[in-house]
């Protein structure tokens, strides 16, 4: 069995842009900017062992803002430029109801179907409560990226960090290689 380092999108590997204390997301490839020292906090967690999947949800297809090539162009340029095991993409909205939209845990539950993941020794970084409750419910420990928005995460994350470098860091500290 593998272990992963689920990784929200937005927030944790690109910047958010912030209005009125909400994370928007960027919508087009000129948008999108990695932040600063995640590149290299991948590869540290690669070398060491760990599958890193993308769970990432995207309703601004769904609401007509952007498109899903527009998306995957994006998921294409991050897959490349930072060795990504895997991108899962929830392209519906909340009144979609469906499994796949975080905080529902489908994309977790199903890439460790497909990848023989075990959850149970794996970790969920993200920056907004969603990604919080997909974690704690697919049995992954929860790591909070505060982001600089103000959206409440009404439960407790198992650690609270500034970024992904942090939360690599504190990972490995923690783990052995497999």
């Amino acid at each position: 069995m593998n272990r992963a380092v689920f990784l929200d999108r937005d927030g944790v590997l690109t910047r958010i842009i912030v209005r009125d204390g909400k994370p928007l997301a960027p919508l087009h490839r000129a948008d999108m900017d990695v932040i600063a020292g995640v590149a290299a906090a991948l590869e540290r967690l690669r070398r060491a062992g760990w599958l890193l999947v993308v769970v990432t949800n995207q309703p601004e297809v769904a609401r007509g803002r952007t498109t899903r090539d527009e998306v995957e162009a994006m998921h294409e340029r991050l897959a490349s430029d930072l060795g990504l095991d895997d991108i899962r993409v929830c392209y519906h909205d909340d009144v979609d109801r469906c499994a796949c939209r975080k905080p529902a845990p489908g994309m977790l539950y199903q890439a460790a179907v497909e990848r023989g993941i075990t959850l149970a020794d794996s970790y969920m970084v993200g920056d907004r409560w969603r990604d919080m409750t997909a974690g704690r419910q697919a049995g992954c420990t929860t790591i909070l990226v505060e982001s600089g928005h103000t959206e409440d995460v009404p439960m407790d994350p198992d650690l609270r960090v500034p970024d992904l470098p942090h939360a690599a860091a504190w990972n490995l500290s923690r783990s052995s290689t497999p």
